[in-house]
């Protein structure tokens, strides 16, 4: 499993529903912001991924909710990868507000999609490592 990193975020006011905390939908949004944050800072962009045929994929997620985020807190968004060797890996990321408290779990399996023959890639890590730059950030 690769060392968790962070992305923080500020709740805004748009992004709550009538209870006045974080929509369900919009974590979805930060957890994928995450993502896609790591995915640059280790030197792989969306241009990068579809000229060398593939795009990230998610399969399944999961989201336990523990306490609400309000608007104007501030949270940082955590992921880490797991690699089990065949077609998938697994996200784990963590919504921690900024005194510390766990907001929400997010637990993802994902994959990497053979853009022409729509069919996983088989041992995504070893593309993610000929992709990266810095392979390192996601644990390779």
């Amino acid at each position: 499993m690769s060392e968790p990193c962070s992305v923080r975020v500020t709740v805004r006011g748009d992004e709550t529903d009538v209870q006045g905390h974080l929509n369900q939908a919009v974590y979805l949004n930060y957890a994928e912001h995450a993502r896609w944050s790591l995915l640059q800072a280790a030197g792989i962009s969306q241009a990068g991924l579809v000229s060398g045929g593939v795009g990230p994929v998610t399969l399944e997620t999961t989201i336990r909710y523990p306490r609400e985020l309000s608007a104007g807190d501030e949270a940082d968004v955590t992921r880490a990868f797991e690699w089990d060797g065949g077609k998938t890996f697994r996200i784990r990321q963590t919504v921690r507000k900024a005194d510390g408290t766990v907001a929400a779990e997010i637990d993802a399996v994902g994959g990497l999609l053979d853009l022409k023959a729509r069919k996983p890639v088989p041992a995504p890590h070893d593309r993610f490592r000929q992709l990266a730059t810095d392979p390192g950030l996601f644990g390779l």
